[in-house]
């Protein structure tokens, strides 16, 4: 029987995502497999786990790549960002929370790349006064990150609807970020 590599990727990451501890025997089970499977396509937790991180790499760039980053006011741009990697977000909140994929020099090319279109969205904004210039776009987006994570976190655990995943992770990051009026 020929094993879906993808279908096994998406079960370990909806595991993952809920259950950030779950053993390798869980994640086979999960993908309707046996752990020897499960073990010939990834030698291990670090294996999966940098195979997760491709696809959430490729998710999110997709996500990136709909939203149309340059079309419109950056406000409009972000907001239809959140939106579109909203499916991948629990697997983007396993994603942040996995330490060992961000430590020493070993850190993905993807991340750079989406942290650059990112953080340039943000220095657009403030160069054309939507958001507040004394927080560096490397900070907006970073806190980005966090609200993805936590609210994916949230939905997960049934404490907010998942339809309101889009809203509230826009206006609590806008509420912070928008430029306003000083008195």
């Amino acid at each position: 029987m020929a094993v879906d590599r993808d279908h096994v990727l998406r079960s370990a990451a909806a595991l993952l995502t809920r259950r950030a501890t779950a053993t390798l025997d869980e994640v086979a089970r999960a993908a309707g497999i046996g752990r020897a499977t499960l073990h010939r396509h990834f030698a291990g937790r670090d294996a999966l786990v940098r195979a997760l991180e491709s696809l959430g790499i490729q998710e999110t760039e997709a996500a990136l790549d709909a939203a149309r980053l340059d079309d419109g006011p950056a406000e409009g741009a972000l907001r239809r960002f959140v939106a579109a990697v909203e499916p991948a977000a629990g697997l983007l909140a396993f994603l942040i929370t996995e330490n060992q994929l961000f430590e020493g020099d070993d850190v993905h090319e993807g991340w750079s790349r989406i942290d650059g279109r990112i953080s340039s969205l943000f220095r657009r904004g403030q160069e054309r006064g939507e958001f507040r210039i004394d927080l560096p776009p490397a900070w907006l987006t970073e806190a980005l990150y966090g609200l993805i994570g936590a609210c994916a976190w949230s939905i997960q655990d049934g404490r907010v609807a998942a339809r309101d995943f889009p809203y509230m992770t826009c206006e609590l990051l806008l509420g912070g970020a928008r430029r306003g009026v000083r008195t």
